[in-house]
């Protein structure tokens, strides 16, 4: 299912797609969502679905385009991407956060997004990024993470890189302390192979651990394994993952 999403240009090199009610309603609710690049993110049927589960809704859903995703390069790269820069020192994915950064700002700043009712979420590395926008930014309370790539030397492409001190400093489990005000909710197949369904069972734990008040609630959904190493997302799942952020945001 195809949705219609436009692009602002944040800087010279920091587009912001978006989808939903249209700017002139002053600012709404927000979702941050990552997946692939952009468009494909907000446009490309299943990695949008969450974004589709929200049609209709007061919410805008933004979107940019993941590191290894520019130019039409192959999805199936983009975590050998990743692991070639960081083997040459590069911290791109760095660089990518605080572009993301730079667009939140910028679209608070437009009132293009409530300050208050701001969320993130990811799919697979997706989510590995919605993790880390959400520890640098303590406007955002609630997020979302589907299949999520806890720990970057579990995936293939970084098998060789046990001992980088880039690759390792990325962990998620690193995030927990700042995560640990904040509303979590993730989702893992029982076996899933590709980003390793125990490591997600830790990373949540680790958050509870450094949970900073009762109302912090961390949440870990656990369902049968669909999919390519166990890691496919079914409809039901997105679902809800968009309902709960729903609940959470909406005005």
């Amino acid at each position: 299912m195809k949705n219609l999403c436009n692009a602002l240009t944040v800087a010279p090199d920091v587009v912001l797609y978006h989808t939903g009610p249209a700017l002139d309603h002053g600012p709404l609710p927000s979702i941050f969502y990552f997946a692939l690049s952009g468009p494909d993110s907000l446009c490309l049927d299943p990695f949008n679905q969450p974004v589709q589960f929200l049609q209709g809704e007061m919410i805008r859903i933004f979107s940019m385009t993941l590191p290894g995703h520019e130019n039409d390069l192959p999805a199936k790269d983009a975590l050998k991407i990743w692991a070639d820069d960081m083997r040459k020192g590069q911290d791109r994915l760095g660089e990518f956060l605080d572009q993301v950064q730079q667009a939140i700002d910028f679209a608070v700043k437009e009132k293009f997004a409530h300050p208050h009712k701001m969320a993130a979420a990811g799919l697979s590395r997706g989510a590995f990024v919605a993790a880390h926008v959400t520890a640098r930014d303590a406007r955002i309370r609630h997020w979302v993470g589907f299949a999520p790539l806890t720990q970057l030397r579990i995936a293939q492409e970084f098998r060789q890189m046990q001992d980088n001190p880039i690759v390792n400093g990325l962990d998620l489990i690193h995030l927990a302390a700042p995560l640990g005000d904040r509303h979590t909710k993730l989702f893992i197949g029982n076996e899933d192979t590709r980003v390793d369904t125990q490591a997600c069972f830790d990373f949540a734990m680790a958050i509870v651990a450094k949970k900073k008040t009762r109302t912090a609630h961390v949440e870990l959904q656990i369902y049968p394994s669909v999919g390519q190493m166990g890691h496919g997302t079914p409809p039901e799942i997105f679902k809800a993952g968009a309902s709960w952020l729903l609940e959470h945001i909406k005005l």
